[in-house]
Formats: C-alpha cells, sequence, structure tokens
C-alpha cells in the first residue's frame, strides 16, 4: 500500500523528508507548498544538499513542477 505524503513547506526538514521519500519504500510525495522559494532554487538545494550530498537521482524544473525521477510534484 502507498502513502502519499504532502510536505508542508520546503526548507531544510521539507526537502530531507522529500530526499528520504525516493529512496525504495512506500512513500509517494505529491504535494509540497512554499510561498518563498523559487522553483529552480527548489530544485538547486533539492539536488546539491552540502550536508547530505548529491542527490542520487534527476532533478530538474519544468513547467511549474520540479520532476524528481521522473516524478511531477506539484507546487502550491
Amino acid at each position: 500500500m502507498m502513502v502519499e505524503v504532502r510536505v508542508n513547506g520546503f526548507d531544510l526538514i521539507g526537502y530531507l523528508v522529500t530526499r528520504a521519500a525516493f529512496k525504495p519504500g512506500k512513500v509517494n510525495i505529491v504535494i509540497t507548498n512554499d510561498f518563498f522559494i523559487d522553483l529552480n532554487y527548489m530544485v538547486c538545494v533539492f539536488q546539491y544538499d552540502f550536508t547530505h550530498d548529491k542527490f542520487n537521482g534527476t532533478v530538474k524544473a519544468e513547467n511549474v513542477e520540479p520532476i524528481i525521477n521522473r516524478k511531477p510534484i506539484s507546487v502550491f
């Protein structure tokens, strides 16, 4: 059974939870919200974290959503 998770805020804890969810498991990130972060900055911070190393996957900004491992995540 897949659990759908919504991340409230994409600060340090928000993107660490999102990173952890993309490891093999039963968690599906469906949406995140953050009023203050630009989409390109969000992708950069997610992909290149100096403390927790580079994300081992694909991350890009397309239209108005980040695409992580070919899975779009809605942003509000």
